[in-house]
């Protein structure tokens, strides 16, 4: 079993990595503001689902193919690129009355959900994140090298979780303050296609 001190240390660091806005929360935020908190809860969770998928890369060890061959990371890093463009220019030229933005959801909460898991599965720099992060709080004598890998996941997981919804929620308020003032969501598509073509350009130019 991971000792309390290593533990603790870990959670200090990583609720300082979860609470600084990054792709994640910005995604999440976005989402939470263009269709609802609800909305951004789920986008959440979907974040949350898809990094277990990292974590479990890391503990089987398909994260090391990633960091040693140039060309996988390089389609997954245009896949997941291509993807997050695709989304924000549809968001972008996707015409909606102001009646009906302020009346209805432009996106379903299991929608945003399985996008969330596609976008964040579809990101190398998580799975390499999580291989380099993850083992320096790994101790030996502390238990099997997996177990351990798995726990540090999984707090990462419910540490990243619960910081999109307290995103989400805080998003939601300002959802409000559009709907309050209809003239202001003419430029919601505009402004939300254009944070998510920012992230796929992001992806696109990151590096190892």
């Amino acid at each position: 079993m991971i000792d309390l001190t290593t533990l603790f240390t870990y959670i200090a660091i990583v609720l300082g990595f979860v609470f600084i806005p990054g792709p994640a929360t910005l995604l999440t935020t976005t989402r939470a503001v263009s269709s609802g908190t609800k909305v951004g809860i789920a986008t959440g969770m979907g974040i949350a689902v898809g990094d277990l998928f990292h974590t479990s890369f890391a503990i089987v060890g398909i994260s090391a193919i990633i960091a040693t061959s140039a060309t996988l990371f390089t389609l997954i890093k245009y896949i997941g690129a291509a993807y997050l463009v695709y989304l924000g220019i549809r968001a972008m030229l996707e015409k909606t009355s102001l009646e009906a933005a302020t009346n209805k959801q432009s996106m379903t909460a299991t929608k945003a959900f399985y996008q969330a898991i596609l976008i964040e599965v579809l990101n190398p720099k998580t799975a390499l994140f999580f291989l380099a992060f993850l083992p320096q709080f790994v101790r030996a004598g502390s238990g099997p090298f997996v177990i351990q890998l798995a726990v540090l996941g999984i707090v990462f997981v419910f540490l990243g979780l619960f910081s999109t919804i307290v995103f989400s929620i805080s998003a939601g308020k300002l959802r409000r303050f559009l709907h309050r003032h209809p003239a202001a969501l003419k430029w919601q598509g505009k402004i939300v296609g254009s944070i998510y073509c920012s992230l796929g350009a992001r992806l696109a130019f990151q590096e190892k």
